[in-house]
């Protein structure tokens, strides 16, 4: 089955740059017919789309979240990578990793603070 694991500092400093890396298991992230997204959740709201990657490279972006946000891949590590700069203390929150909306990382927790 599809295993993913999220990985990263759980804190960075307000200004900096966020960077953040999904390990797949159990599937290729170049396998016809899936996506591949990062949503976030900060504590006490819902959660929030950020970013989907498809299974040859093109990518979208949440509006309010674009000018800041970066999905890419590694495909010979089969891995996902999140980068969102300029981060503040409203970027608080549990960031996931999913294949679809049917398979989801552990999520893990990232705190914005100086």
């Amino acid at each position: 089955q599809v295993q993913l694991q999220e990985s990263g500092p759980g804190l960075v400093k307000p200004s900096q740059t966020l960077s953040l890396t999904c390990t797949v298991s159990g599937g290729s992230i170049t396998t016809n017919g899936y996506v591949w997204r990062w949503i976030r959740q900060p504590p006490g709201k819902g959660l929030e789309w950020m970013c989907t990657i498809g299974s040859t490279g093109g990518t979208w972006y949440s509006p309010s979240l674009k000018s800041r946000t970066s999905i890419s891949r590694d495909t010979s590590k089969n891995q996902l990578t999140l980068q969102l700069t300029s981060v503040t203390p409203e970027d608080t929150a549990v960031y996931y990793c999913l294949q679809g909306w049917d398979y989801w990382g552990q999520g893990t927790q990232v705190t914005v603070s100086s």
